[in-house]
């Protein structure tokens, strides 16, 4: 029998995304065999596929970076999980695929009345944002907060999550996305016609508590000047290349050494996970149960076949997406 995946096969767009079939095979001792339900299409797919990230898989490489799925056979060195869990993992890469073999230690249970797509939606960019909000940043109700690139998948998390918190939040993105920014609880603010520092010291003369960064580079700085004494930068942006790394590296440690009392952090899941799992497991029931009890509801603006990936890429890469994209087995797809 076989099993298709889709697969990078040359670094540059979403042409160089190809179907391709693979051997199934049963699992070895310590791994499962997942059916992939769903998984999210991302900016670092993105970036790995073109080499922008110093992390990138080397070619050719399946793509995705978050699963959920049905267990369809466990080794003989398998004890917790058993064939037909629903779970779900942080894979990195591999996710574009009908099949895919994980140890049991990367493994989430997933609640059977969640959907699909919602679930790779909180793995990863909800995962984020509640780490940045609460293991990172800290924040208490009452805390001013401005996200700078608002309208994606952790941007839209970050504004769920801190309308929970009891934040006073601002959000940057296109005018097209504001609608969405003030349903999640924020004060938009259009970063092609506005300029957010101006903006932000009209309406908050004293200062920012906290900025959640997706954009990088020069925004960092921008970002600095409008906090209060005491205020932090959590940047998320993903670094493009070995020099990003350093010059981000020497930024912080400038910022954090010289700056009166204010400070900037660096957030990676991946860099995270790899360190210690045991905040991701912890993290990720607590977001499924929000998930189930209705106090989040993530964004999931398009639903394609999981082998149409090469179109969510297309779709993800004109910048008209607010939220997330998932792909799903095609069976989900026509309930």
């Amino acid at each position: 029998m076989k099993y298709k995946s889709v697969l990078v096969v040359k670094r540059g767009g979403p042409e160089f995304l190809q179907v391709v079939e693979n051997e199934l095979r049963s699992p070895k001792a310590d791994e499962v065999q997942i059916k992939v339900l769903a998984t999210g299409v991302g900016r670092t797919d993105i970036n790995y596929r073109y080499g922008l990230s110093p992390f990138s898989p080397k070619v050719p490489f399946v793509p995705g970076y978050e699963i959920m799925g049905t267990v369809e056979a466990v080794g003989d060195a398998i004890t917790r999980i058993a064939v037909g869990d629903r779970v779900a993992a942080l894979t990195g890469q591999g996710g574009y695929s009908e099949m895919i073999y994980l140890g049991q230690e990367h493994l989430v249970p997933v609640p059977p009345s969640l959907d699909p797509a919602e679930v790779v939606a909180v793995v990863l960019n909800y995962v984020s944002a509640y780490q940045m909000l609460h293991r990172v940043a800290k924040v208490k109700p009452g805390d001013k907060v401005l996200i700078n690139g608002a309208s994606g998948g952790v941007g839209t998390a970050l504004l769920e999550l801190g309308r929970l918190a009891g934040l006073k939040m601002y959000g940057t993105a296109s005018q097209s996305k504001h609608d969405v920014l003030a349903k999640l609880g924020a004060t938009p603010i259009d970063y092609n016609t506005q300029d957010f520092v101006k903006k932000i010291y009209e309406e908050e003369p004293k200062g920012l508590d906290f900025v959640f960064d997706g954009m990088g580079g020069k925004q960092i700085d921008r970002a600095l000047s409008i906090l209060k004494n005491g205020g932090k930068v959590v940047t998320y942006a993903a670094p493009r290349g070995f020099f990003s790394v350093l010059r981000d590296l020497g930024k912080l440690l400038r910022v954090n050494l010289l700056s009166r009392g204010k400070s900037i952090g660096f957030y990676g899941i991946t860099a995270l996970y790899k360190q210690d799992k045991a905040p991701f497991m912890e993290d990720l029931p607590k977001l499924f149960k929000l998930l189930g009890e209705g106090r989040i509801k993530p964004i999931v603006k398009e639903r394609f076949a999981l082998l149409e990936a090469r179109k969510a890429n297309e779709l993800l890469e004109s910048g008209q997406v607010t939220g997330n994209i998932a792909l799903l087995t095609p069976e989900l797809l026509m309930h």
